[in-house]
């Protein structure tokens, strides 16, 4: 196969597109610095934010600003786009059909991993926009697993998390994400899906255990695979 550009459309947020770009270095199978993954990153923090465009269509639409940078990345060289924002994917039909290259699915990949891994019940935590969206819920129950969304107070909980701490600048202590672990625990899921990228800056900073399925990470290694390359053992 031959070796594809990676094209990632970043800002969405900042700290999420720093950190796949070095999970995408870590989980390459490399030697040597011209066998890692060609990747052009486009961190565009000035993409208006896509929950706030679910909940109340009058706010500003992400998708355009989305396609433009796909059309950009495209022709300077990518031959691939991934984007590191599951809420994102809630406008993935028509980004796709925008992008002159075709762009991986995240939220398909990451409920795909918790079916090879075994899943039966697994919790979703995300932004209220992507819990909207309902696509996790859809991508799980079509592998025939069931998909279990945090209550009020939780899904709260995991939105102060992502804004005011992660997309904030600020350290996530384990003591605020100890009651949303009980939370999902105490719901009988075998995993829990990080599906927001905020989050799994939450997971390289606390180190949270094999029970979550990190999303961004599951991007990276995507990406590689798809653009030709091999992942380390």
């Amino acid at each position: 196969m031959k070796k594809q550009t990676l094209g990632i459309i970043g800002g969405v947020g900042p700290l999420a597109t720093m950190f796949i770009g070095e999970m995408i270095v870590r989980r390459t199978k490399a030697t040597k610095d011209q066998e890692h993954l060609h990747t052009l990153i486009d961190n565009d923090t000035n993409i208006p934010d896509r929950t706030a465009f679910i909940l109340d269509q009058t706010k500003e639409n992400p998708v355009p600003v989305i396609i433009d940078d796909a059309r950009k990345l495209a022709s300077i060289g990518a031959n691939m786009i991934a984007i590191p924002c599951n809420t994102a994917h809630t406008f993935y039909d028509e980004i796709a059909e925008g992008s002159p290259v075709p762009v991986l699915h995240m939220i398909r990949e990451t409920a795909k991993r918790a079916y090879d891994l075994g899943a039966k019940r697994v919790g979703i935590l995300a932004t209220t926009g992507t819990l909207t969206s309902r696509m996790y819920q859809s991508a799980l129950e079509e592998y025939g697993l069931t998909p279990v969304v945090p209550d009020e107070q939780i899904k709260e909980k995991v939105m102060s998390i992502i804004y005011d701490f992660v997309k904030a600048g600020k350290d996530v202590p384990s003591e605020e994400w100890q009651p949303i672990e009980e939370a999902m625990l105490a719901l009988n899921c075998d995993r829990i899906v990080l599906g927001c990228t905020e989050l799994s800056i939450v997971n390289r900073d606390l180190k949270l255990n094999d029970k979550y399925i990190d999303s961004l990470i599951v991007l990276a290694e995507c990406a590689i695979l798809s653009c030709g390359y091999e992942l380390v053992d």
